[in-house]
């Protein structure tokens, strides 16, 4: 697997330079500045919260939080990660094999090519620059084949910060949904939105075969916590990828957990 040429430079320089202005998430705090959010009740539970270790699906409090941040999921058909890059990786991994075929619109988040590329024949659909880089729909029926799985999308866009419009939106789901394939939509980004009216519907509460991946990082500002996430209706998919995340990290950071409850 080639280097996350973009990791890679953060590593080097995120930690050492004066100023960042790289940053693509909203400021973070302390957890003496988040604490102060909370409830009585809520630093007392964090306050006397078990390290032991915690459920691989994710702490029930959690999964009830994020569910109600959709409109049609409930608690048992999210599966928790530690960010979401390994949420992204855990469902490439379990949906893809290598007679399989991807559809990526790009510029992406490099993960969304690279890892599918290490398993199977990925297609990239460029976004178009003089189109408010937005995304061609029938550019993407164009790339689809006998045995194309799955299109990868991220948007609000990372890197141009491009939000899909919602008419291309419901076609790519009528064009998902007419030829049976998986939609993986990184929506990590959701919330921050420049214009808030141009935000999009969560693609799992639009299509059966939608995987929304999100985070705490990017809008709740707490990239530390490493807590990611995949909502799905498909259940037996969740099941299998929460038996692969036995390989990964089996479980989250407790502390972590509860921390993203009390936000």
């Amino acid at each position: 697997m080639r280097d996350f040429e973009l990791e890679r430079y953060f590593s080097n320089w995120e930690f050492t330079a004066k100023y960042n202005l790289t940053a693509s998430d909203i400021e973070s705090m302390s957890i003496s500045e988040l604490l102060e959010l909370a409830s009585d009740k809520d630093r007392q539970e964090f306050n006397g919260q078990w390290l032991g270790y915690t459920e691989t699906f994710g702490h029930p409090e959690l999964l009830e939080e994020i569910a109600g941040t959709y409109d049609t999921i409930n608690p048992d058909e999210v599966l928790c990660f530690a960010g979401a890059e390994e949420g992204l990786y855990t469902a490439m991994r379990v949906l893809l094999d290598q007679d399989d075929h991807v559809i990526v619109a790009v510029p992406n988040y490099q993960a969304a090519e690279t890892v599918p590329s290490t398993i199977c024949s990925v297609s990239g659909v460029p976004l178009d620059e003089n189109d408010n880089w937005s995304l061609d729909i029938d550019r993407v029926k164009r790339e689809i084949r006998s045995h194309t799985k799955l299109v990868s999308i991220n948007f609000p866009n990372n890197p141009t910060g491009a939000v899909l419009d919602h008419d291309r939106f419901d076609a790519l789901i009528d064009l998902c949904r007419e030829h049976g394939l998986y939609l993986f939509s990184d929506e990590v980004y959701r919330l921050v939105e420049g214009d808030p009216s141009t935000r999009l519907p969560q693609a799992v509460d639009l299509y059966e075969k939608a995987l929304s991946l999100n985070v705490m990082s990017k809008a709740y500002g707490l990239p530390g916590l490493r807590i990611g996430w995949i909502a799905s209706k498909d259940k037996l998919l969740l099941t299998k990828m929460e038996s692969y995340k036995h390989y990964l990290t089996i479980c989250n950071s407790a502390p972590s957990e509860r921390l993203a409850i009390i936000a």
